[in-house]
């Protein structure tokens, strides 16, 4: 009887100037600049390039552009990084921030100096029947999802302005469209809630929560509790749009973040680590636009760019 084991060995460590964690706008930005400078540049990246901004339906608000789509923008950043020569791998599964060398699925890196950009994801409702219909009426973007909705009730869920936006653009194709919020303050821009209340298919349910979503094989709809009780709406898709989650993951805890899980750095992106930079959403900052990202970009890669020439 023969008896195999599988062995381990070490992956080749590859090396590069620059590594940056992340292709969302901040990402892209500082490969861009990363390129500009001379550098060699790799973007270790886990999901489609451009981030949550290619999943973002019109964007009305970034300089430069009256209206472009998410996918068209994410589009343009990702080819601008690409003709300047950076080079895409697949997504970070650990980073090491004191010695700044990265793990992918299939590579092992060693970096003269890294840019964490990794973004955020979707945070989840917490309720019953969201992880099983996740796919089948439960979506968290309404770019990619919104049009399997057409002519049918739907409800939001959220008070931001992504939760107005996504009303607002699913109430241009679906029958029916529930707003719902917890309270009646809204954190949204005054012009997304005067839109909202100006369409007559779209209906703002405040002080209340969604305590579960109904369905087996797909949603048919959602149990929410009011100031009149609990009550049943019979809808076919549901968008949580409560805000973002950190991914932190490949760090697993290495540096210090807030009570949120943002990660702390300065206004310059460096951390407690020489040589380690954080940028974009991932960071704690008070403003997460995709102008706000592209500058977090910019900065990182000109103070790794320092970094890196100081020789250290």
């Amino acid at each position: 009887m023969h008896i195999f084991f599988r062995l381990q060995y070490p992956k080749a460590m590859k090396q590069t100037d620059l590594l940056i964690i992340g292709a969302g706008p901040a990402g892209l930005t500082a490969a861009v600049y990363g390129r500009r400078q001379g550098f060699s540049v790799i973007v270790c990246e886990s999901a489609v390039p451009g981030g949550q901004v290619a999943l973002t339906g019109a964007i009305e608000n970034m300089p430069g552009f009256s209206e472009i789509t998410g996918s068209d923008l994410a589009l343009k950043l990702n080819q601008h990084a690409r003709d300047l020569g950076a080079v895409f791998t697949s997504g970070a599964e650990r980073c090491f921030a004191d010695t700044r060398r990265v793990q992918t699925k299939d590579e092992q890196w060693q970096a003269g100096a890294i840019i964490y950009a990794a973004g955020c994801q979707p945070r989840r409702l917490g309720v019953p029947g969201e992880a099983q219909l996740a796919g089948r009426g439960v979506s968290w973007c309404v770019a990619c999802d919104g049009m399997f909705f057409r002519n049918r009730p739907v409800a939001v869920v959220g008070g931001g302005n992504s939760a107005f936006g996504a009303a607002l653009s699913l109430s241009r194709l679906c029958s029916e469209v529930y707003l719902i919020h917890r309270s009646d303050r809204y954190r949204a821009q005054r012009q997304l809630i005067q839109a909202a209340q100006a369409q007559s298919n779209l209906t703002l349910l405040p002080h209340c929560t969604v305590e579960e979503i109904l369905g087996q094989t797909k949603v048919e709809g959602i149990r929410i509790a009011g100031p009149e009780g609990e009550q049943v709406l019979e809808i076919a898709g549901i968008f949580p749009a409560i805000g973002m989650q950190p991914h932190t993951a490949p760090l697993q805890g290495q540096l210090s973040t807030d009570e949120a899980g943002f990660l702390l750095a300065g206004e310059d992106c460096r951390t407690a680590y020489p040589g380690f930079f954080v940028a974009g959403d991932v960071r704690v900052k008070p403003l997460r636009q995709i102008v706000t990202a592209c500058a977090d970009g910019a900065v990182a890669a000109e103070e790794a760019g320092q970094y890196l020439r100081s020789g250290v």
